[in-house]
């Protein structure tokens, strides 16, 4: 263990990532007494007070200043376990103002804001063989179904208050395994004073948000879902923060968090503050907070949110000045990120580090050594934005539009991706994914059904956001549950059926995950079939015979006989059919086997005929085939 010089030394160069075990407060023993220090970095204030329930709020506990350091620290056996804490500073300019801590591991309930002192104790893990697997495995070639949570607004309970993590473990997991996701990504579970900010407008970058239960009460959640084989993601904000006085701005009266051109530091598009993330202390203090999620929580990945913010400088909506080479780079953003990936990679090589972008100028996943940001995997904003754009166009206009459809198979392995239909896309009037859909309601399940084949049709990994596998019709409300009554509706039961039986598909197919990040994962049949409006496409395993055959009728017309190009001689058959009735469909049976005939279509030899439903989509199996052995 390093002494405090050493910890408090490179915390000040960028390079203490676990900064939280000298900052903060702790528990120790001094002179054969049990006591508390408390430790601050404010290195331009003028005065620092601990004050809390122990001393009355009164100024009775001025801190030391360690000048070397601009850290400030006080012992003191006054507090008690529960007790809330602030520390008063008398800023650069001698205001005084309450602040909050920044390392606190828990905060009262808000609309409070102080930190709260809490011991927890060491957990003995129980999720060995979860572990043991993750390191042994390979998760890009592995199946990944992400469900996306707010963990307030999953469940409510009769008298209207959110669940915590003790309710969720005992809900949401078998719920989670029983429609077979793999993984459970929460929007950001860090303390953060607004719910309608979603937990987007962080103050407690070490602290889960008291909102949501106790630390102690969500490390058993994440215990649980390794027990039953579910991974567990959480995003995290380390571009921008909260702008309330009482947090983090201007801590110490002088720009500290913040960059100091005003510009820079102010967030116009989200009301916050944008961290300085070329100080080497601001690197400290959230690799350290990144790192701490991954190791206290035992999580699988992070998603981080909002990289454009923190790649370009003209991101935001405000004004701007060109870096030093005249350009839009952040480049404090740049090497920041790389620098982030770099650690975690270091201490977690099995971690997955997921960003949220949404440009094409920066490589975003893929080794630092070549330029890119060492990210596992990107958000394909794109995909998602023409994909929606395209399900929401009423058919007669699909056939001059089948590009939206199409395009992403230019990019798809750019980078390696994860498909998402995510929060974002079902808020602030842009309605939910089943009110998306073109037509009356048995014509948007429909295509919700289609939608939903078409993702797990293309390459990338998943995400989709509770309530969208039943086809919930209302946009979702932060405040308030899911509309868990509509499972009482049959049409939603069955949607929630399908979107089951297409999980248990997705990872009993090996096909349409082992070579997700490659070219030989797919090979499109016909993407051509504009006026139609049909494409298919085949996915590929690892072994020859092992491939499926997609086919996505995007109009209201039923293709009769409709022609497929298939790359051998033998039988084909259906495996998934959207328009069966157990789905909320209308066919009691499904089409029978298909048998090719030595007929080219494209660059095949031969061809099968089968049935497309109106607005459904197809799955097919080789059962019955013949692979030609290669000549010597």
């Amino acid at each position: 263990m390093e002494d405090n010089d050493e910890q408090v030394c490179r915390f000040l160069t960028g390079e203490n990532f676990y900064s939280q075990h000298y900052f903060g407060f702790h528990k120790i023993l001094r002179n054969g007494l049990s006591e508390y220090v408390f430790r601050v970095w404010a290195p331009n204030a003028e005065q620092v007070w601990l004050v809390g329930d122990f001393n009355d709020w009164t100024d009775s506990l001025p801190m030391s200043k360690l000048e070397e350091w601009g850290v400030w620290e006080i012992y003191t056996e006054l507090p008690a376990e529960g007790d809330f804490y602030k520390f008063k500073v008398r800023q650069s300019g001698g205001r005084e103002v309450f602040k909050i801590d920044p390392y606190a591991i828990a905060f009262e309930e808000r609309p409070g804001d102080a930190a709260v002192i809490h011991t927890i104790p060491d957990k003995s893990w129980k999720d060995g063989l979860w572990q043991g697997r993750k390191k042994r495995s390979d998760y890009f070639k592995r199946p990944m179904n992400i469900y996306e949570v707010h963990a307030s607004s999953w469940k409510h309970k009769a008298d209207g208050t959110p669940y915590t993590f003790k309710s969720l473990k005992k809900e949401l997991i078998s719920y989670v395994k029983e429609m077979g996701y793999t993984h459970i990504e929460f929007m950001p579970l860090m303390e953060h004073p607004l719910g309608m900010s979603w937990g987007y407008q962080l103050i407690g970058y070490f602290a889960l948000s008291s909102y949501y239960g106790t630390p102690e009460e969500f490390q058993q959640f994440v215990e649980e879902c390794h027990l039953n084989n579910i991974g567990v993601l959480v995003d995290w904000v380390p571009g921008h923060f909260c702008i309330n006085d009482d947090t983090l701005p201007y801590y110490d009266g002088t720009p500290q968090f913040e960059y100091e051109d005003p510009d820079r530091a102010k967030n116009v598009r989200w009301g916050s503050l944008n961290f300085d993330l070329g100080k080497p202390q601001v690197q400290s203090f959230l690799i350290s907070s990144a790192l701490f999620w991954l190791d206290f929580y035992h999580l699988d990945g992070i998603r981080v949110d909002a990289v454009s913010n923190m790649l370009y400088r003209d991101y935001d909506e405000g004004a701007w000045l060109p870096n030093h080479e005249g350009g839009n780079r952040n480049f404090e953003g740049y090497y920041f990120l790389q620098k982030l990936n770099a650690v975690i990679k270091l201490a977690h090589p099995k971690a997955i580090m997921i960003a949220e972008e949404s440009s094409s100028e920066t490589k975003i996943t893929g080794l630092i050594e070549t330029g890119a940001l060492g990210f596992d995997y990107k958000w394909n904003m794109g995909w998602m934005n023409d994909t929606l754009r395209f399900y929401e166009m009423d058919p007669v206009f699909r056939k001059d539009h089948f590009n939206l459809l199409t395009f992403s198979f230019m990019y798809m392995m750019d980078e390696s991706f994860i498909l998402p239909l995510s929060h974002d896309e079902v808020v602030h009037g842009k309605k939910s994914l089943m009110h998306k859909m073109w037509g009356d309601r048995y014509k948007q399940f429909a295509q919700l059904r289609n939608l939903y084949v078409y993702m797990m049709a293309h390459p990338g990994k998943k995400l989709l956001f509770m309530g969208s596998e039943w086809g919930q019709f209302l946009e979702w409300k932060y405040d308030e549950g899911l509309e868990w009554r509509d499972l009482q509706d049959d049409m939603n039961s069955k949607m929630q059926h399908f979107t089951r039986v297409l999980n248990a598909l997705y990872k009993e197919q090996g096909a349409l995950w082992e070579q997700d990040n490659s070219y030989d994962t797919i090979e499109i049949i016909d993407a051509d079939n504009s006026q139609e409006t049909v494409l298919s496409l085949i996915r590929k395993g690892k072994k020859k015979k092992d491939f499926l055959i997609i086919v996505l009728n995007m109009t209201p017309v039923e293709r009769q006989d409709f022609q497929i190009g298939v790359p051998y001689e033998g039988v084909y058959e259906e495996i998934l059919n959207t328009e069966m009735k157990e789905f909320g469909g209308t066919w009691k049976n499904g089409n029978p086997p298909a048998v090719a005939e030595p007929e080219t279509f494209k660059q095949f030899g031969y061809r099968i005929k089968t049935i497309v439903p109106a607005l459904g989509a197809v799955i097919l199996k080789p059962k019955e085939i013949v692979v030609p052995k290669k000549r010597r």
